[in-house]
């Protein structure tokens, strides 16, 4: 997947009016997420991406385990947007990320996340049904 379907597939996702926009989504969720993941997982993650949102992922900084109430305060902060479009933000943009990488890194990367997270794969909205495994 190109950085521009990736952006537009998350501007169609989260009824985003502009490009800009997108990018900030995506960036701040996977800025965050990125935090999240130990061990090598963020570099793992981010080597299927497009070289641009790489980028989002692998910002330098401390790694912190969090539960998904911080994730997504961390998501709004970072995005600067109200909780509720942080949390339908970041839940598209991850089901974007689901469909740009494979199934087993996908797996690794929710292996390292508690349960708790599954809420954030779980992207309903029309025409687009599929739970993340």
């Amino acid at each position: 997947m190109t950085f521009d379907e990736f952006l537009g597939k998350v501007q169609n996702r989260a009824k985003l009016a502009s490009t800009g926009e997108a990018v900030s989504a995506t960036r701040a969720t996977l800025e965050v997420l990125g935090e999240r993941l130990f061990g090598g997982e963020a570099g793992d993650l981010a080597a299927q991406l497009p070289r641009e949102i790489q980028l989002f992922l692998l910002r330098p900084g401390p790694r912190d385990s969090f539960d998904l109430n911080d994730f997504f305060d961390r998501v709004s902060l970072r995005e600067g947007v109200d909780l509720p479009r942080a949390v339908f933000h970041a839940k598209a943009v991850m089901s974007v990320l689901m469909e740009a990488v494979s199934p087993g890194e996908w797996a690794d990367m929710r292996d390292q996340l508690p349960q708790s997270f599954n809420e954030l794969f779980n992207w309903e909205d029309e025409g687009w049904q599929r739970k993340a495994a």
